[in-house]
């Protein structure tokens, strides 16, 4: 809809624009991003391969400059013959087709949603990190590298705190003065894995040394020492002139913000490109609502994708939406829709969406704790996740083959 119609969080009108971080995770198959992505690429993922196009050092994290990622998929899109862009807000269902309208779908399209389900659908609140430009960084204050060493070895930019500057900076951080607009934002919901810095802060001292800003695995060769915290610095683009606070999403007011934040090591004087914010995610109550494959259960060709079914994460999204377009076109060739098993990454998901208790339904990065179990699993943790995702890709491979019908060609 954009730009005849805008977003909170977007700033452009174009085709898969990220809002949030730009980094779609691990690409190691013993991680669970890593094997969804793995999945993803045996179904033939196009938006994975824009993904490869636009990468820039990340560590073992597939990082992508935002703005060559997002002209590589709509280069895709504008190009295919049977594809015709629309722009407009879409304020009705269609008949068939598949919604993937994500975590900022319109207020009147939301309505329309909850009307034809039978339910309300239901929201939550994320929170974006800022960006700082290259140039205004002391580095002097930095030392360049990635945890244990993954990737490049030297991928990020790391700010490392002393004791007293991190128990000053969490004081700092649960002081100030952040963004509540109005009643709906009391009691907010926020998703675990998406937490603002500040709302970590008030659970205790200790709770960001243990989440984003958590030294192990990292050594200051300056100092010749293992920092008692450290706040990461991931590359934005290709060129490095913008870096991403890794994990800081937060709803601290601008003035807070550059008040706060400046007390980083190194970013003292540092110039934002682009503040954190906060803004609703909408998702639906899937397990109440649709069915196996998500749709509505007394419509089938129309289908749901994407983080408003209730995955979390870009790959996550991504992966429902090549699913889905997969079984809609299986079914308007009189087929049936396909399911990967849930020993696969993919499948798993689609068992979480299905079988969750719906009271207790929230959105769900994709982890290895969703998987079927192993027979004899070993009790190395690593080993263990070696074992399902050898076990995973092995039937990935299998279910891609049994695709039948108007994919087949293309899939095998």
């Amino acid at each position: 809809m954009r730009p005849v119609k805008t977003t909170p969080a977007h700033k452009t009108d174009s085709l898969a624009e990220l809002v949030c971080s730009n980094t779609f995770k691990s690409v190691e198959p013993a991680h669970a991003h890593g094997l969804l992505k793995a999945e993803m690429r045996l179904l033939g993922s196009v938006v994975l391969q824009a993904a490869d196009e636009a990468r820039i050092p990340g560590g073992s994290a597939l990082a992508v400059d935002r703005v060559v990622f997002a002209k590589a998929v709509q280069a895709r899109v504008e190009s295919h013959p049977n594809i015709t862009i629309v722009r407009g807000e879409v304020t009705e269902l269609p008949s068939e087709g598949v919604i993937a309208t994500g975590p900022l779908t319109s207020d009147a399209l939301a309505k329309a949603i909850a009307a034809r389900l039978g339910v309300e659908s239901l929201a939550f609140f994320d929170a974006i990190a800022p960006i700082v430009a290259a140039d205004s960084l002391n580095f002097e204050s930095l030392f360049k590298a990635s945890r244990y060493g993954k990737g490049g070895g030297d991928d990020y930019w790391n700010c490392p705190f002393t004791q007293e500057q991190y128990e000053a900076f969490v004081s700092a951080l649960i002081q100030g003065e952040q963004y509540v607009p109005g009643h709906e934002w009391d009691n907010v919901a926020y998703f675990e894995g998406c937490l603002p810095v500040e709302e970590m802060a008030q659970r205790g001292i200790e709770t960001l040394r243990f989440g984003p800003m958590k030294p192990i695995g990292l050594w200051d060769k300056k100092n010749n020492r293992e920092p008692y915290a450290v706040v990461q610095l991931r590359q934005e683009d290709r060129a490095a002139q913008m870096w991403n606070l890794v994990g800081f999403q937060t709803r601290l007011k601008t003035g807070a913000q550059q008040r706060v934040f400046r007390t980083i090591p190194g970013l003292e004087q540092a110039e934002f490109l682009r503040y954190g914010s906060i803004h609703r995610n909408t998702y639906l109550n899937a397990p109440a609502a649709l069915t196996h494959f998500l749709s509505p259960k007394s419509q089938p060709l129309l289908l749901f994708a994407g983080q408003l079914t209730g995955v979390e994460g870009y790959t996550e999204s991504a992966a429902t939406g090549l699913l889905a377009g997969i079984n809609l076109a299986r079914m308007l060739a009189g087929e049936e829709p396909a399911i990967p098993p849930p020993t696969t990454m993919l499948g798993s998901l689609y068992r979480y969406l299905r079988e969750t208790e719906p009271k207790r339904f929230q959105p769900m990065n994709a982890n290895y704790g969703l998987m079927e179990p192993l027979e004899h699993a070993p009790k190395d943790k690593m080993k263990k996740k070696e074992a399902l995702a050898e076990r995973a890709l092995s039937d990935m491979d299998r279910f891609v083959h049994t695709l039948k019908g108007v994919l087949g060609t293309a899939l095998s």
